[in-house]
């Protein structure tokens, strides 16, 4: 027990020293030379490219790039450009808009999806869900298992209704929501989580605690789930995640902690890390990898 304590405040030092630190490169981000408006142009030939728009005609576009400098397009070989959010500049690089802000490995923040924004997040294969934006305050996602393609396995499905509220613009959000779900052949397979979430600071870098009550098969828990989760930018298109769970259970404290990052690969998420249960009478160090695909749709 005395280790499984020792590792618990060993891990949550280790996290805030993490989260209230200032590394150079978000020195760097703070102080953003310049922002300006961003695009990505897809072309014909399946090729992207990403910048700000110098200058554009009926025939050609000049756009400002990171790794190709000033080039020229002509509008015949365009097939699409997608105006994005605010793009910094930062020492001469150019940093994307977080385009998945709304939430870590699994649980959300207080951050929501703004009007007509959608992801799909696929976890290990199995593990699905899709979340939308009805409008900038709520949004609405549903998820499975699809373990009904294995002999008919009983399969796992639920919803996600959110809504969340800035308090201080970039810096204060509020957010509360449910996992309502049940298992698709078990008579009484109901199961999910009511929840309310705090997030301190920038879509980039972020602190969110929360607290969600379990539910299954028609009983509540006595004592809510704590949940730490925080977001760290590392760089143009890298982010370090922390997600962990102090659960309260016959008077012991289970925790979950965990580690990784998540990297920016043409606006798709590839999330990896590490998760650690710690219990007590747990000798044996357990660490389950995590390795998921967010790609966002809709109007991002």
């Amino acid at each position: 027990m005395k280790m499984e304590q020792g590792l618990l405040k060993f891990g949550l030092i280790v996290f805030l020293t993490l989260v209230f630190s200032h590394p150079p490169v978000i020195a760097q981000e703070e102080q953003a030379e310049q922002v300006k408006e961003f695009v990505l142009i897809q072309t014909r030939d399946g090729n992207e490219y990403s910048g700000s728009i110098q200058s554009e005609d009926a025939f050609r576009i000049v756009l400002e790039t990171e790794q190709l400098g000033t080039i020229t397009l002509q509008r015949s070989d365009i097939l699409q450009i997608r105006r994005l959010d605010r793009l910094s500049q930062v020492k001469g690089q150019f940093w994307f808009a977080n385009p998945q802000a709304t939430r870590y490995y699994w649980i959300p923040n207080g951050y929501g999806l703004k009007k007509g924004e959608s992801y799909y997040q696929n976890v290990w294969i199995f593990f699905n869900q899709v979340a939308t934006g009805i409008t900038d305050n709520f949004s609405i996602g549903g998820g499975v298992v699809p373990l009904f393609l294995f002999a008919g396995a009983q399969t796992p499905v639920w919803i996600t209704p959110k809504v969340s509220f800035p308090v201080v613009k970039d810096k204060i959000n509020l957010g509360a929501g449910a996992l309502a779900g049940t298992v698709i052949g078990l008579d009484d397979g109901g199961f999910g989580m009511l929840y309310g979430l705090s997030t301190f600071g920038s879509r980039d870098k972020n602190l969110t605690v929360g607290l969600g009550w379990a539910f299954a098969g028609g009983s509540i828990a006595n004592a809510p789930t704590l949940s730490v989760a925080g977001m760290i930018r590392t760089g143009p298109r890298g982010y370090f995640l922390t997600e962990n769970y102090f659960i309260a259970a016959g008077g012991e404290t289970i925790g979950i902690i965990s580690a990784g990052g998540r990297r920016i690969i043409k606006r798709i998420g590839l999330d990896y890390g590490l998760f650690l249960p710690l219990a007590p009478g747990l000798d044996t160090i357990i660490a389950v990898p995590w390795l998921g695909l967010t790609v966002p749709f809709g109007k991002n």
